[in-house]
């Protein structure tokens, strides 16, 4: 793999392209849920005062009315992406009260799927149908694994960068093509080494008994007693990715390819359009009301959950496999890491410097077409180490043979390490370099550096339960973002103008529509 990245560097550098690299545009989603000064999940309405979830382009809500989604705009320098996200917190901060967002990915004191308010969008058709797809989420999976929350990381590669990577390939097909192609590529390269972000920035090695409330049985077989209300496994890295987090053997003997993106939309959009029994069980319109959008293994794509998604901007009502088929693949979001704890605006500028590498290592290594037993083969690597990645002398599975978790780690690193090299260049002070190497000592003393193992050694250190540590950080978190500096005055007004315009936003869809419930879900799903 080194080989033949150092050789497309080259070409690259003797292009007088290297530069292009660094062109790349990153944004982020981060959710939070909003919680009292007792832990418990906030169970008052999306604060008026940010907006509207419905319309806002920057503050909505996920599943649950107290998940709060933060997202900023793609930026080509992460430094931009990351202050952003920083505004957006200190916004917030200033508008819930004395709510805090909670620091770590995993819920904390939880009282059942009732203690977890589905998120409401107003009367809009539109509205409903974000609604009634969250409730069909409760029915289908319940609503604990929906209260958890993560960051999504947002790449696109250079739309200059394209046509020489093209050119440098000796490619024929048009432009579209070639993009699609190594879009797709990339995917396969981030599902075949994604393992090694959960490693590196995991940080859900523990969570609270009421997390599994109903379910204790097989579940918490499987884990160890940490205090009274909290389970742990001592090596995870990544509860929220493992068998109790964003996984549902619902969809198993789903086989999406990620081959093509002709393959890609036509496997998807038949999960959307194909019945399933137990979701029939349920029902659809139960007395007058709407469970679920549809009783099909998939109500719509999003429901399909994997670390990585290929996207393209949607238009308004559109549905998005149809403009990925339409107009190609615009970006990738990665959806596999965790919120650090740490870090108030839950992820660190180092972790964005790292993940850019990653991503760029996902395009320029080989990636050929990926079987269905290599699929199984990189999701059983990743619930690996999501569950017990920190094992002393852990492996994974790499064509069909058993290697060194921390080998392999290592080598992954090593085959970054020019990549970090050309992204640095003469203008960031070594901040991508810098970022690796803090990975490789992470690599060499697991115990020490990784955040699943500090959480763990510090909530020893305090007689902490998982709540406890949540608890404390959120707080510490919260103070912080409401301390000085706060938001500049001209921030903070553009803001206040930003919600006040999306609640009109919202008034305005709600008086347009004009098609019955049923006939615009219809209308909706005719697009497949």
């Amino acid at each position: 793999m080194r080989k033949l990245i150092d050789s497309r560097l080259e070409q690259l550098a003797r292009a007088g392209q290297l530069h292009l690299l660094r062109k790349g545009l990153k944004g982020l989603e981060k959710e939070s849920l909003r919680i009292t000064t007792a832990g418990e999940i906030a169970r008052t309405p999306h604060p008026k005062a940010l907006g509207s979830a419905l319309t806002h382009p920057a503050i909505t809500t996920d599943y649950s009315e107290a998940l709060i989604e933060l997202i900023t705009p793609p930026f080509e320098d992460s430094a931009d992406t990351l202050a952003a996200m920083e505004d957006l917190h200190r916004f917030v901060h200033a508008n819930i009260g004395d709510e805090l967002l909670l620091a770590t990915s995993m819920p904390c004191r939880i009282e059942g799927d009732e203690s977890i308010p589905i998120a409401c969008y107003g009367n809009s058709n539109i509205g409903r149908m974000k609604h009634v797809y969250r409730r069909g989420l409760g029915y289908r999976y319940g609503r604990a694994m929906q209260a958890i929350a993560g960051v999504h990381f947002n790449y696109s590669v250079s739309e200059e960068l394209w046509p020489v990577l093209q050119a440098m390939a000796a490619d024929r097909r048009s432009l579209a093509e070639f993009v699609a192609d190594r879009y797709f590529g990339m995917v396969r390269n981030i599902q075949r080494f994604g393992w090694l972000i959960l490693y590196l920035f995991g940080s859900s090695p523990a969570l609270s008994k009421s997390f599994l409330a109903g379910r204790e049985t097989p579940l918490a077989s499987s884990f160890t007693e940490f205090d009274p209300t909290t389970w742990h496994r001592p090596y995870a890295t990544s509860l929220r990715m493992s068998d109790i987090g964003y996984r549902n053997d619902n969809q198993a003997s789903l086989d999406i390819s990620f081959n093509r993106l002709e393959d890609y939309v036509r496997d998807l959009s038949h999960a959307i359009s194909t019945p399933y029994a137990p979701y029939q069980a349920i029902g659809v319109e139960v007395d007058g009301e709407y469970r679920q959008l549809n009783a099909n293994i998939l109500q719509i794509e999003n429901e399909y959950y994997s670390t990585v998604r290929p996207k393209q901007i949607t238009r308004s009502g559109e549905m998005p496999t149809l403009a990925l088929k339409k107009r190609g693949v615009r970006y990738l979001e990665l959806r596999s890491v965790d919120l650090n704890c740490y870090h108030p605006a839950g992820i660190s500028l180092e972790q964005l410097r790292f993940l850019e590498i990653f991503m760029l290592l996902s395009l320029l290594a080989a990636s050929p077409p990926m079987s269905t037993e290599e699929k199984k083969t990189s999701a059983n690597n990743m619930l690996a180490t999501a569950c017990c990645g920190r094992t002393p002398g852990m492996t994974l599975i790499r064509d069909n043979t058993a290697v060194d978790l921390r080998a392999w780690a290592k080598e992954l690193c090593e085959s970054m390490a020019p990549i970090a090299a050309a992204l640095d260049g003469d203008s960031t002070g070594g901040g991508f370099s810098a970022a690796l190497e803090h990975q490789y000592v992470a690599i060499a003393n697991p115990e020490q550096c990784l955040p699943s193992a500090r959480m763990l050694r510090e909530m020893r250190g305090n007689h902490e339960s998982f709540a406890e540590f949540a608890q404390r950080l959120s707080l510490q978190h919260a103070e912080s973002l409401r301390s000085p500096p706060s938001l500049p005055a001209e921030k903070a007004e553009a803001m206040r103008r930003m919600a006040e315009t999306s609640l009109a936003e919202q008034e305005s869809v709600e008086a347009g529509d004009s098609l019955a419930f049923a006939d615009y879900l219809k209308h909706y799903f005719a697009q497949t």
